[in-house]
């Protein structure tokens, strides 16, 4: 799986095109940060910043952040920092948050570029950059989503300093190591799962020694590494700890309180359930292939592609024996380790899951860099095969599939986290089938589309009384969209008007004509609904609500 030998890792072009690629990333965010909705979770995840702070201001007093909800259970990194912004910052709380995730996205894009160099070089680097950019699930979570997108960039980056750690063996230097220290307490500051780390790390050292026990090295390696790596490494996980403690005051109070949420986390009894292959099932009683099916069906065409032609390098490599001679070599191993281990683990212990694979999110940033590491690899096969013929053809394909993908996105904005790919006939496909704006975060769409509406019904002017919208779907995060003369009204059969997310059907629960439908690829993701007009009453024998028309309507 090495190189071949006049393939040339550097490449100037290669380190220029990832910074400008990186720039056009963070003027995207500046400009397209206030597109994205408030999730469902956004609410409650701002107060736990709020707490998290009043606890550090009030001297450790008020300690309500040490059992608010259940997000005692994770550390506090993103939504502690989001609420010191705010107060910065002449942006709203959300719109503030959205901008910080935006931000903590382009930081994840130069940490695959960092991780693919110094796993292949210059060009695997700007690959696996370029195809997480084009990635819908990484870009649209990374937004509005605190938990799963700012824990994906942290686990980049942590994997990136096991590789470079790696790469310096037998005495790695003290700034790998603390490095490695920062991006270890960084993830553990975010979610708990970054424990993972621990035995990626391991499995890195174990392929490295075993490569030096192939060379005869065995005995020599320990007696070189030992004396510096161990020291350096009980420091780099101290300062993990002590970052992880001040972002999560709950991994303190008591030893094992993070062994602890992560176990409570593995079976959250949690009362949801959640659609796969159009079917519901409960959150904690899924399929074994719930999330292997959701990542093969959510990864870009062209990350599919490469991970294929990653296979062909795998049997190549297990063919010859399976050298371990360099740490590109054992990073590869890494990232497939990253990559298909928490996948594998689910399947065998079916831990309490929803939300597609946006729990997983952290799998896709490996993956991705697997598929770039296997083209770059090719291609260079390829011309040192003479193969100049078909190898202009496989570059013009990726380009072209990269083109294509490009505009995907940008036909998805802002709600690109509903992306699947042609496997199941793309958004189109997983109508109904699979889970797609679970989150509502087409709703400030719609109430926009019912501002224009009413416009166009008041020749172009504002309305000068107030209408009564309900909510089919949470109602907090619509409510913050609402212009003045849209008034929340909690009971449907007092409401003028009706937004519903279609996710779950409750678009469905009234036949009545949609007067604005957010959609992309044909698949309604939001619609509103005049209730004007209509009487709203339960049905006599179901109980459920249908519309009938009045008999005559004053002022219409």
């Amino acid at each position: 799986m090495s190189q071949p030998e006049n393939f040339p890792r550097d490449c100037v072009g290669a380190r220029r095109l990832a910074r400008g690629l990186l720039l056009c990333a963070l003027l995207a965010v500046l400009l397209v940060f206030r597109h994205y909705g408030i999730t469902n979770d956004e609410h409650v995840q701002n107060e736990y910043g709020e707490l998290l702070l009043r606890y550090y201001s009030s001297g450790f007093v008020d300690r309500s952040a040490l059992h608010y909800l259940d997000l005692y259970r994770y550390g506090g990194a993103f939504d502690l920092i989001a609420v010191l912004l705010e107060r910065v910052l002449s942006f709203g709380a959300f719109e503030t948050r959205h901008l910080l995730g935006g931000l903590v996205g382009v930081v994840g894009l130069w940490g695959m570029f960092k991780l693919g160099q110094r796993v292949g070089g210059d060009r695997v680097g700007l690959l696996a950059m370029l195809l997480l950019l084009l990635t819908p699930a990484f870009i649209g979570h990374s937004f509005n989503n605190p938990k799963d997108a700012p824990f994906a960039t942290a686990m980049i980056w942590s994997v990136y300093a096991i590789v470079r750690v790696l790469d310096e063996l037998p005495r790695p230097s003290w700034r790998s190591c603390l490095l490695l220290g920062v991006c270890f307490g960084m993830a553990l500051s975010v979610r708990v799962g970054a424990v993972l780390l621990g035995p990626y790390l391991l499995f890195a050292l174990l392929l490295w020694w075993l490569g030096q026990w192939r060379a005869g090295r065995g005995l020599a390696a320990l007696r070189d590494s030992l004396p510096t790596l161990l020291p350096r490494l009980f420091a780099a996980f101290v300062l993990a700890y002590l970052l992880m403690a001040v972002f999560w005051p709950f991994a303190y109070q008591e030893p094992l309180n993070p062994l602890k949420a992560l176990r409570e986390f593995s079976d959250y009894p949690i009362d949801l359930e959640t659609l796969y292959a159009g079917h519901w099932y409960p959150a904690t009683r899924l399929p074994r292939g719930y999330i292997a099916t959701y990542v093969a069906l959510q990864l870009p065409e062209m990350i599919l592609l490469g991970l294929l032609l990653g296979l062909t390098l795998l049997w190549r490599w297990l063919r010859n024996g399976a050298p371990l001679r360099d740490t590109q070599t054992i990073g590869s191993a890494l990232l497939v380790l990253a990559g298909l281990f928490p996948i594998v683990y689910f399947m065998i212990r079916l831990p309490t899951a929803y939300n597609g694979m946006r729990h997983f999110l952290f799998t896709v940033p490996p993956l991705a860099a697997l598929a770039a590491l296997a083209f770059v690899r090719c291609g260079a096969w390829l011309a040192a095969a003479g193969r100049r013929r078909l190898l202009r053809l496989g570059q013009g394909l990726l380009g072209l599939l990269i083109l294509i993908q490009a505009g995907v996105v940008a036909y998805l904005h802002p709600h690109e986290y509903v992306y699947y790919n042609l496997l199941i006939g793309g958004v189109k496909g997983a109508e109904d089938r699979w889970d797609l704006d679970y989150w509502g975060n087409s709703m400030p769409e719609a109430i926009h589309g019912l501002e224009a509406y009413l416009r166009d019904e008041n020749d172009g002017r504002a309305p000068d009384h107030h209408y009564r919208i309900a909510i089919c779907g949470d109602e907090d995060s619509a409510r913050y969209y609402l212009p003045d003369y849209l008034v929340y009204e909690e009971q449907w059969q007092q409401a003028d008007f009706l937004l519903a997310l279609t996710h779950d059907g409750c678009d469905e629960e009234l036949h009545l004509p949609n007067i604005v439908v957010v959609q992309r690829f044909g698949t309604p993701l939001a619609v509103v609904k005049d209730l004007r007009g209509y009487d709203i009453e339960p049905a006599p024998e179901t109980g459920q609500l249908q519309a009938n028309p009045k008999s005559a309507v004053p002022g219409r």
